[in-house]
């Protein structure tokens, strides 16, 4: 009957969707949901290379085709911009440049905040999009800001808008009046293109006036219209041009000084080391290019956010490599590839043991990479190719005979060789099909993975509707590591098909796919829960034109619904939906969320396989979240965010209802063009939480003798699986400054302090088919996680691509149990504070050499 009644409700909102456009109103819509028409440009050849200063004043400009007239895409999309914007192109053999003026009513319009590279802030700024094989799925990104700063970027189907991707290329920038103007140099060896004689490229120009928050471009984009690059224009008269050997080595050195009071007695507290590498970029051909790390150092990346994790699943944290982040949107076709997991934790760090009479000197946590290589490209005929491999050496810890200094060396992880294979065959309207390979092998007596996947999608000649799917199947054979067992999940799939409407102010979905029981991507992808059917209906309905006292409306709406995939049972449903706003005058946005969830069995929480027997009952909640952001053109700006999950009564036992609330404070303040702060405070609590307790056993799998209480629970019931209700409180605050001293050189300060404090209430014993049976469990499971962090960072681009960074990195965490844990916010800071924390300062250069500028000229 409750389910009956979600799909009513869902229903019912589709209704009102499709009826909120008034009949006067529907033909409009209808037509936004065609591109606009394509706008073409001549680029001129010139003979002399004009000089990059921002002035735009040698003659040449004067006489090449202008690009003019664009059209606004926010906050209002449709009308023709009334301060103009003028752009020209012009190329040679070697390069690509492009010469803007941007027209404005006064010089204080114009906005002109300073920014660490690949940063928007409160600035204007102008860019270029290029897609050079015309294929309408895959481009390059060239922005510049008032202030000069410069950003870059790719687009594609699997990486969306990445600005991780850095090309080496140059700008210029000046004001003057009431006109800002603006010259780039991009050469070709920053992008790919074919050896066709007459190149015709896809081509769009954007620009952000950001007193009035208005973004304008060249070929229209309607937001109605499903995709970016098949909206661009194009670009011709680019006669004999060659692809150039792309040939750059870049060569880096790096020192550090690493104190860690932490460090076993005997050792060295304090100890240096000193790194030198290169990165290689070498053009295959004009299509293709290998990108190559060479010992690599990644010392300096942000921290990870690290946190208490009390779920089933593993965390995953962000990619901070850059090798990892950049040009890699071939290998995250079908999300099979987690790059975390090259040069990760050793797959036996956690395995490593010293007897009575033995301490742990050394046990790594990272595998150092030997080098990695990639090679990416896409044909003249829209096929992309792309081949990754990474390999690690072996890794070993070190642990000591205290009694007669005797060291021996347990291996930790083995010799591994990392590599993913991706073919993508872009194809016409916006469609493309895929074939993806990821491939683990490791030397010696373990198991070795290989996933391979396809994919799919095919949309109509209008572009107004799309099916997709994916079909993966992995493969793990050989034995766990240091064991005499062969792995358990050997062979399995995973597909998953939709239908869709992509295209108009209404658009909505259907989806269903399969996990197996034995699919297992996580060697080189991650996994958050196998064995599952999932199947599931959305919509949305978005209003892009202003009306009343907002901008535009979206709006998205949706229910799922899971199974057990072996042995065939009910999960979950969940109906979810929500909707954001801007208004009109004072650019605040505000929107909503909400789920709502009948009871359900949670298969996952009691940490036992197979799946099936065991299960934790939810009760029926739902949950209201909302948010709020100020204007952020305003020198002090805030994001402010609260949401609410109430749980019905569970009434199989005499125990208070659960409830979850949180809420999240952000304020910004930018004290001029070049400093800036931000803070962050988030805050939540989880009351009457039920979660798993895992009882203590020996390695055999015996009874501990370490506390009495596991025992006596484990010899009463051998099998027990233990939930505890718990009172879970978590506290994060985040306060970051920058200052930005040029558009090539910054200094950002972050800190992050992050507590989490669990008290358990009571326990029960969990009994197959979700039954619970309260027990006297005497044994003091709280716990306290604090974590603290400081990133400081200062970098100078001192040429294109060259670049020196100093680092100094602050981290201490503690872990408190039983009586030490304390739920007091400032007992928590002053303990991690106090507590002794490993420090780094680090210096890295990179010097970039580029094979054109450095060849003899020809006389």
């Amino acid at each position: 009957m409750f389910l009956r009644v979600l799909l009513c409700c869902f229903l019912g909102l589709l209704t009102y969707s499709a009826d909120a456009q008034t009949p006067g109103a529907e033909a409009a819509p209808t037509a936004a949901a065609f591109p606009a028409p394509k706008k073409h440009l001549q680029a001129l050849r010139i003979t002399t290379p004009v000089k990059l200063d921002g002035v735009l004043d040698e003659e040449i400009w004067q006489q090449a085709p202008i690009a003019t007239d664009f059209i606004q895409n926010r906050p209002n999309p449709g009308p023709h911009e009334k301060h103009p914007t003028e752009v020209r192109v012009l190329y040679d053999d070697a390069n690509i440049y492009v010469g803007a003026v941007m027209h404005d009513v006064a010089g204080d319009s114009i906005m002109r905040e300073l920014t660490a590279r690949d940063n928007f802030g409160n600035t204007d700024f102008i860019g270029i999009f290029l897609d050079t094989y015309q294929d309408k799925l895959n481009g390059y990104g060239f922005f510049v800001t008032t202030g000069g700063v410069q950003m870059d970027c790719r687009y594609s189907p699997a990486g969306g808008e990445d600005f991780n991707w850095n090309a080496v290329w140059d700008s210029r920038t000046t004001v003057k009046g009431t006109d800002w103007y603006a010259e780039m140099r991009i050469p070709y060896s920053a992008i790919r293109f074919s050896k066709t004689a007459d190149q015709v490229w896809g081509l769009n120009f954007m620009r952000q006036r950001k007193r009035d928050n208005q973004a304008f471009f060249w070929n229209e984009v309607k937001p109605a219209v499903d995709g970016f690059v098949n909206q661009w224009g194009t670009l011709e008269g680019l006669r004999n041009i060659e692809p150039p050997l792309r040939l750059s080595l870049t060569p880096y050195i790096s020192g550090y000084v690493n104190h860690n009071p932490l460090n076993a007695e005997g050792t060295r507290r304090t100890t240096t080391s000193f790194n030198g590498g290169a990165d290689i970029k070498w053009g295959i051909n004009e299509s293709f290019t290998l990108d190559a790390t060479l010992v690599p150092d990644f010392g300096q990346v942000q921290s990870d956010n690290q946190v208490l994790n009390l779920s089933p699943f593993e965390v995953q944290f962000n990619e901070n490599r850059q090798f990892f982040t950049e040009g890699t949107e071939l290998f995250n076709k079908g999300n099979l590839f987690y790059s975390r997991r090259v040069g990760a934790t050793p797959i036996g760090f956690y395995n490593v043991e010293a007897a009575d009479n033995e301490k742990i000197v050394k046990n790594p946590q990272e595998t150092r990479l030997l080098n990695a290589t990639k090679v990416s490209g896409r044909t003249s005929k829209g096929l992309g190719v792309g081949v990754f491999n990474a390999v690690s050496n072996d890794v070993y810890a070190t642990i000591q005979n205290t009694e007669t200094g005797e060291e021996r060396q347990e291996l930790t992880q083995p010799f591994s060789n990392y590599n993913i294979a991706v073919l993508d065959q872009s194809l016409k309207n916006n469609s493309y099909v895929s074939l993806i390979n990821t491939n683990v092998t490791r030397f010696g007596r373990t198991y070795d993975a290989n996933v391979t996947g396809g994919l799919f999608r095919f949309a109509n000649k209008k572009n107004s509707y799309a099916v997709d799917g994916k079909v993966v199947y992995s493969r793990r054979r050989g034995y766990f590591f240091h064991d005499q067992e062969l792995v358990d999940d050997q062979d399995g799939y995973k597909y998953q098909v939709g239908v869709s409407k992509i295209s108009g102010s209404f658009t909505w979905g259907l989806n269903q796919g399969i996990e197996s029981h034995t699919y297992n991507p996580n060697d080189l992808g991650i996994l958050f829960g196998n064995n599952n059917i999932s199947q599931g209906i959305y919509g949305n309905y978005n209003h892009y034109k202003p009306f009343w006292k907002v901008n535009n409306f979206y709006s998205f709406f949706g229910l799922d619904q899971s199974y057990l995939y072996k042995p065939t049972l009910y999960q979950k449903t969940n109906l979810y939906g929500g909707a954001n706003t801007t208004f009109t005058k004072s650019f605040i946005t505000t929107g909503f969320n909400f789920d709502v969830n009948p009871m359900n069995r949670d298969y996952y929480e009691p940490r036992v396989n197979p799946l099936g027997k065991y299960y934790v009952l939810v009760p029926a909640n739902g949950n209201f979240g909302a948010f709020v952001s100020s204007d952020y053109r305003k020198k002090l700006a805030l994001d402010l965010n609260a949401g609410v999950r109430v749980y019905q009564e569970d009434d199989r036992l005499e125990r208070p209802r659960r409830l979850g609330v949180g809420f999240g404070f952000s304020p910004r303040y930018r004290v001029n063009n070049k400093l800036n702060f931000r803070y962050s405070l988030d805050w939540s609590t989880n009351r009457n939480q039920i979660g798993y307790v895992n009882p203590s056993k020996d390695d055999s799998g015996s009874l501990s003798d370490k506390y009495p209480e596991d025992a006596e629970i484990l010899h009463d019931f051998p099998e027990a699986i233990l939930l505890g209700r718990r009172r879970v409180v978590t506290v994060s605050n985040v306060l970051q400054g920058a200052y930005t001293f040029t558009n090539r050189m910054s200094l950002t300060v972050r800190t992050r302090h992050y507590t989490s404090t669990v008290h358990y209430l009571g326990f029960a014993r969990l009994a197959p088919g979700g039954e619970e049976t309260p027990v006297a469990y005497a044994r003091n499971r709280d716990n306290t996680f604090n974590a603290f962090n400081i990133d400081a960072v200062y970098s100078w681009w001192f040429a294109p691509g060259s670049q020196v960074s100093i680092v100094w990195k602050n981290a201490g965490s503690t872990f408190l149990q039983a009586n030490q844990a304390t739920p007091l916010y400032f007992d928590n800071l002053s303990n991690t504070i106090n507590t002794p924390h490993n420090n780094s300062v680090s210096v890295k250069i990179l010097y970039y050499l580029d094979y054109l500028a450095l060849r003899p000229r020809r006389a």
